[in-house]
Parts: structure tokens; sequence; C-alpha cells
């Protein structure tokens, strides 16, 4: 056991008052715990999820929950919130022991959760989101109103009560849910990855929320896979492997190293990138792609999108979520047709060509949304495997589907990539956020695909995973591969990229070079900023703000 680690066993005969070190006065203070589980396991069929965790958060901190993917995290976290009842242990909530039957019972309580993937509807207000579902609270007109101010004020998140979700980029949407549970009457937070899709200035925009909230008594519980952003921003740390509690830390003390190693048993991986293996082959050349939107609008997703990646080349596209990256996607894919310019794959014009027929010619894909593009998340594991592969072999024999064939590699595909299940006639949803990325993952590198497009390929996976994924991606680069990388995680676009270009309003503005931007450059560059390290691109007209998306 490493020696900035408090055991379980140090932390049996804690109760409603812990008592800390201030970092101001070095003196002992006492202060009240908001949340405390005590021996939580929960079984489901083939494999216990958690076993004998102890959590103890103190009122007015924040508290980070670690853990490699399966370690327990997500399960834990959806019994507190009521979403799942555990089948041993205790919950206290402010001193008082609790049963939560339901996400209302915990949110009656104080608790309150935002989830890594979003719960708005699009077509709606900020208002109307925030609102719908506890009109009982304030109604739905001035005084939900001057409620839904009051709060954003308070805690200096910059909500707009009339601005329509969809026209809002990922941080403020993030606010929105972060301001939708705190309207709820939440004085306990639960964030799951929510700096997943953020750049480093919206990181920081976030660390001043959550100071913020927790200056006021607040509490908040932080689950993340970015250790150096755990570091920096909680103020106890909780560590889970294998479904249960490895031991608590104290940041001041404690390196991401350390976390890693004690999370995973390894050392914490690094995406950098030692040789070049560009070719002079174009792979993928993209001639200026225009792709307009629906309806009477008729703006320009998309306008005047040229590039080529060549055998063996990484490029990296920076962006802003929602800045024309999906559409992107789609284009490349087959999902939309684009209404000008002109695709080609290793010298064939695909521009018009079917998705099917894409993948047949060695397009691989992992989605930016695995739960919506990725996925068929109440199909077991092995018809997940054959998803986008319909035709290919170990999948079809001729005409028709070989499910045992599917079935061998995809056990196949569980050992070499680690994905935590106990069999692979279970569901995809049945698996955490993480597993399923591995599972996506394993299926894409498994068709040696000549052409990758690889959308936040290590969102929601741990350490150990990430350095596994980095590496198959490196390894198919060698072997010749092109690979067009879209992530929010800057130091993986600049450490795996051969070249890098910034998407903004859906036009390519600018060029970098990985071997001397920073993250905190780069980030600058995907909000329309300039920088010394950036080579710009002439840009086309103007486009107005609300029409930027």
């Amino acid at each position: 056991m490493a020696p900035f680690l408090k055991t379980p066993e140090d932390s049996r005969g804690e109760c409603a008052i812990d008592a800390s070190t201030s970092p101001d006065t070095g003196k002992t203070t006492a202060q009240a715990t908001a949340v405390q589980l005590v021996g939580i396991t929960k079984r489901f069929p083939g494999v216990v999820a958690n076993h004998d965790i102890r959590l103890s958060v103190r009122k007015g901190t924040v508290h980070a929950l670690v853990g490699e993917n399966g370690a327990g995290k997500s399960t834990l976290m959806k019994i507190l919130y009521g979403m799942q009842k555990p089948d041993e242990g205790t919950i206290t909530v402010d001193g008082e022991q609790v049963s939560f039957g339901s996400p209302a019972d915990a949110i009656a309580r104080g608790i309150g959760m935002v989830h890594q993937h979003f719960m708005l509807a699009d077509q709606l207000t900020v208002l109307e989101n925030i609102v719908l579902g506890s009109e009982k609270l304030h109604g739905i007109g001035g005084a939900a109103r001057r409620k839904i101010v009051e709060i954003s004020d308070r805690y200096g998140l910059g909500v707009r009560p009339d601005a329509m979700v969809e026209d809002l980029g990922v941080a403020d949407r993030q606010r929105v849910e972060i301001l939708k549970v705190l309207y709820r009457g939440a004085t306990t937070l639960i964030l799951d990855e929510p700096t997943a899709v953020l750049v480093p200035q919206e990181v920081d925009a976030l660390f001043d929320n959550l100071r913020e909230l927790k200056s006021e008594g607040l509490s908040v519980i932080f689950i993340s896979h970015k250790l150096g952003e755990v570091l920096s921003v909680a103020d106890d740390i909780t560590v889970i492997r294998r479904g249960t509690t490895v031991g608590t830390a104290v940041p001041s003390e404690t390196t991401p190293r350390q976390l890693a190693e004690l999370m995973v048993g390894s050392e914490l991986p690094t995406p950098e990138t030692a040789e070049s293996t560009v070719t002079d082959r174009p792979m993928i050349q993209v001639e200026s792609l225009k792709l307009l939107a629906d309806g009477e609008s008729g703006r320009a997703l998309l306008d005047d999108i040229s590039f080529t990646i060549h055998e063996g080349e990484v490029l990296g596209l920076a962006g802003v979520e929602g800045n024309g990256q999906t559409e992107l996607i789609d284009a490349l894919i087959g999902l939309k047709h684009a209404d000008s310019g002109v695709i080609r794959m290793a010298g064939q014009d695909i521009t018009a060509q079917p998705t099917r027929k894409r993948r047949e010619d060695g397009i691989g894909y992992i989605p930016e949304d695995r739960h919506r593009h990725g996925l068929l998340l109440e199909s077991p594991l092995w018809e997940n495997r054959i998803l986008g592969h319909v035709t290919e072999k170990p999948n079809a024999k001729g005409f028709w589907l070989d499910p045992k064939g599917a079935q061998a590699d995809t056990r196949r595909i569980v050992k070499e990539y680690d994905v935590r299940t106990p069999g692979i006639d279970v569901t995809a949803a049945s698996l955490s956020g993480g597993n399923q990325q591995k599972l996506i993952v394993g299926r894409e590198m498994s068709h040696k695909p000549r052409f990758l497009i690889a959308a936040h390929p290590t969102r929601g996976v741990d350490v150990g995973a990430q350095a596994q994924i980095w590496d198959q991606i490196r390894e198919a680069r060698r072997e010749g591969l092109a690979v067009l990388l879209i992530s929010a995680d800057l130091d993986e676009l600049i450490g795996l990229s051969d070249t890098l270009r910034v998407i903004y309003r859906g036009r390519l503005v600018a060029d970098a070079d990985p071997a001397t931007i920073t993250p905190e450059e780069l980030g600058s560059a995907m909000t329309g900023a300039a920088s010394g390290h950036l080579e710009h691109i002439e840009e086309g007209p103007e486009v107005p703000e609300d029409e930027a998306r």
C-alpha cells in the first residue's frame, strides 16, 4: 500500500464528523460529512460490481472517485442516486441513514447527478429544460425564471434562461445540467466525467464553478480518468479497483503516476509518437467539400473543406464540439452526402458511395457517440461485434451470417482488449462506458482498415485502456493506416498527430505543428483566438454568432 493512502480499514470508525487539517492554518478542524457509504455491495448475474465499498464525502469539498473501467464507479453512483438498490451496506446523508427507491428519493434528499451524456431536449429553451418535471417547485413562468437567474448568478454559471439548448456549446450545456440539479435543491452533486469534452479554458471555468459551489457549502463527487485534473481540483480522492475500495489519497501528497499505478498497476501513459511513418501516398483526399443545413436557412455546416491524409499519417482535427466535426464525419462515412466537393479514397471517387460500400472498402469508424452510432445497447456483445461489418468475415459466410464465427471473434476481442464482462451474451448496456468503448475499438481494428475515423477514441476509458488504444493506433499507423483523429483530449491530439488542423464554424481555419504547439494555444485557436504557433488559413465571410454551430 502506497504511503499516501488511508486504507478502508483505517476509515471503519468514521462517523458524521471527520477530523481534517486546514491547509491554511495546519490546525485540525471538524467538518460534517455530507454523504457516507459503508459496506456497499452489489451483485449482478456472473459478476460482483461492488464489494464492501466505503466512501465518505465531507461537506463543502470536491471528492474525486477514480478507478479503471469496470471498477464499479458507475454502479456505486447509480446506487447513491437511487437508480439501483445495494444488496448490502448503508447510505447516510447528513448523518441520517437513508434508503433510495428511485432518483426522486435521492433528489428529495439533496443528491443530484450530471450524467456524462447530457439529458437535455435540444428543441426547448434552457428554462423549459430546467423546469421540466419540476413544475411544482416554482411554476413555469416568472418565479421559475427569477430562481434560475438567482442560482446562475450565485454560482457564476452565466446561464441564459431563454437560449435554445440546440444553440449552446458543450460547456454551456454542462452548466445548464448543473443548474438543473441545483434548481431541484441538490446539495451534493455527482459529476460523471465532466471534463471529457471540454477544452482547457472550459475546464478552468468549470473548476471555478466547482470552487464557488463548495465555498457555499455544497459537495461534489467528481468522477474522472484525467488524473492531473483530479489532483488539481479535488480535496480528497477515493480509489476503487475491481469493485472494492483501495483507499483514500491526499492530492497534495500524491502524483498522477502514483494514482495510475494504484488504479491499474502501471505507469501513467503518454500519447507521444516518436517516429514519423507518413508516406507520400495519399489515402484520403477531400476537395472543396460543402454541406448545407436542411430547411430554409440552407447555411453551410461545412464550407470549402479540403485536406489530404497519407498512408501512415494521423491528421488531428481540433475544434470545440459543434463546429462541423460531426457533419464531416457523416460526409466521410456516407451518412450524409455533400452538396458539392469530392472525396477520394486511394484515388477512387467515393463521394456518392453508400456507407456499406465504404466500410467494405476499408473505412473503420469509432463514433463520437457510442450509444447512438456504435452499439445496440440491448443486444448481446457478439451481435454488436457484427455491426458495420455484416458482410465481412468472420461475421458472414457468403450471403449468410455466421453467428459462431462472430461469437468466437468476440471472445478474442474481449480477451485482447480486456473488455470486463462475465461473457459475450450479456447486453452492451450492462458494460461500463469504458468497456463499451474497448469493444468498439477492438471491433474496428480487427478488420485492418485502410482509413480510420477515430472520434474521441479514448473518451471514458482508464489509463491502462488508453495506453492500449494508443498502441493499437500507432501500430496500425506503422503498417500504413491513415487516421482522422478527433479528440477533446488535447494532449492526446497533439501527441498522436502528425498534422494538426483547426475547425471553426464549419471551416478549416488554421494548421498547427504538433511538435511546438501547447494544449493552451490549441485550445485558444479552437475558440477563434489567434496563436503564434498557428498558420492561419484565409477565412471566408464571417458567420453570424447565432448561426455558428
